[in-house]
């Protein structure tokens, strides 16, 4: 399971690359193998939605086993099918790249980082700038 100091060095890093590719204020999230809460932070200026956003993109990447992006590419592919997961889950299910598996070295599943304030493949890059900076591997 991610720890706390690991779900905070996750959000520094993925908000230090924001910074330095000068995207708008992002909303980080960190969820823990079972989709809990592990820590979260808002930009100054971040929308009042993005934390469910940014959340949605982490929680679809856990209960589906693959990347925010792939599951957008599957609701291309299956609209009928992701529609049918984002109200059997309430909603929280948000198929844009920015949420992707967090893994230790050893390719064990730690949870899942979800990132939303910019394009959302700007959101992506900046989470798995942070996965890196933090020493973990993105699943």
């Amino acid at each position: 399971m991610i720890s706390l100091e690991q779900a905070r060095a996750l959000i520094g890093g993925t908000r230090a690359s924001g910074r330095d590719m000068g995207l708008n204020p992002l909303t980080v999230v960190v969820l823990d193998p079972g989709g809990h809460l592990v820590a979260m932070e808002r930009e100054d200026g971040s929308a009042y939605g993005r934390p469910d956003v940014a959340g949605g993109k982490a929680a679809g990447a856990l209960a589906m086993g693959v990347s925010s992006r792939k599951l957008g590419d599957m609701a291309a592919e299956r609209p009928q099918f992701m529609a049918a997961l984002s109200a059997a889950w309430h909603g929280k299910l948000i198929p844009a790249a920015g949420g992707v598996l967090v893994k230790n070295e050893r390719g064990v599943l730690l949870g899942a980082i979800g990132v939303s304030g910019d394009l959302s493949d700007k959101d992506e890059e900046a989470a798995l700038a942070g996965i890196a900076a933090a020493g973990l591997v993105a699943g």
